[in-house]
């Protein structure tokens, strides 16, 4: 793993995500080297010869100054990036980071795979609104690792649970769906007493990690292949309609809220989780354009 530190500008970027005003990404690059991702197209902007993945840029920035200019405002940390990955332990950007918008107003919204997010729990705590969001596309400990260099999933479930109990409302990420190997009803299953909300995003092939995934089904799931070629070469939505009935009719027996590309809502505490389905693309990403323009 190559690390280094680099200085930098600003840490905020103003954000087009409908789910939050700015994103925050305390590194460039990440040591979790998921198979599947999104975020690898960021290896064009750096000066790094290494695979996406096996380099880390820690950013060095300027104290943020008059921080309560956030106040209403939201910061998703981790869009492209883990801000709770391993060198976190050590260069601490992150708490940094927290600690400078402390008090200021502003909401804030975590995602990660690590839970090392624990360690700032005080601080969170502090902050209104916060939740946080653990992505999870398996209860398989062998796939996961095939996958990606997170903490196991145990680890990501226990700390979901100790930030749900301590207040801090939590989603499950079952992102991304793989078809016929991830099992949502499972996951849900399993983490639902401990997050308000559950998120489903459908597998998206696209980049230079839609080879890798194909040939990784090849090698290890031939009798998908088939499955995969329809959807990903003849761009067939049958499955994802019928896991969408599966999941809606699940959900309905078990007295949950389930929608479509809707981010508003959550649970209370104690009561079960909101289900969102996010698995076509192309309708979320004109939803977004759409919530983006009337957010401005």
């Amino acid at each position: 793993m190559v690390i280094k530190e680099i200085e930098v500008k600003g840490i905020m970027t103003k954000s087009n995500l409908p789910v939050s005003d700015y994103s925050v990404n305390p590194y460039v690059g990440c040591a979790h080297a998921c198979k599947y991702c999104y975020a690898s197209f960021m290896k064009r902007f750096t000066d790094h010869p290494e695979p996406w993945g096996e380099f880390v840029d820690v950013k060095n920035w300027k104290p943020i100054q008059k921080a309560e200019k956030y106040a209403g405002k939201e910061a998703f940390f981790g869009s492209v990036t883990d801000c709770y990955q391993p060198c976190e332990a050590k260069y601490m950007r992150t708490r940094l980071l927290l600690e400078q918008l402390q008090g200021s107003g502003i909401s804030i919204s975590i995602a990660t795979k690590s839970d090392l997010v624990l360690r700032d729990l005080d601080l969170i705590k502090t902050f209104p609104n916060a939740r946080v969001s653990f992505s999870i596309n398996t209860l398989d400990e062998k796939f996961r690792s095939e996958m990606d260099k997170g903490v196991s999933i145990e680890r990501r479930l226990d700390a979901m649970r100790q930030l749900y109990e301590a207040g801090i409302k939590t989603t499950c990420f079952i992102s991304p769906i793989f078809p016929r190997i991830t099992d949502p009803v499972a996951i849900i299953e399993t983490a639902k007493k401990h997050c308000n909300l559950v998120w489903l995003e459908n597998l998206n092939l696209r980049g230079d990690y839609r080879v890798r995934i194909l040939d990784w089904i090849n090698e290890n799931h031939p009798e998908l292949n088939d499955l995969y070629h329809n959807i990903y070469s003849k761009k067939d939505r049958s499955y994802w309609s019928e896991l969408d009935t599966k999941l809606r009719e699940f959900t309905a027996r078990e007295g949950m809220t389930y929608l479509r590309d809707d981010d508003s809502r959550m649970s209370s505490f104690g009561e079960p989780p909101v289900v969102v389905n996010y698995f076509f693309h192309e309708e979320v990403k004109k939803s977004a354009k759409n919530k983006s323009s009337n957010k401005t």
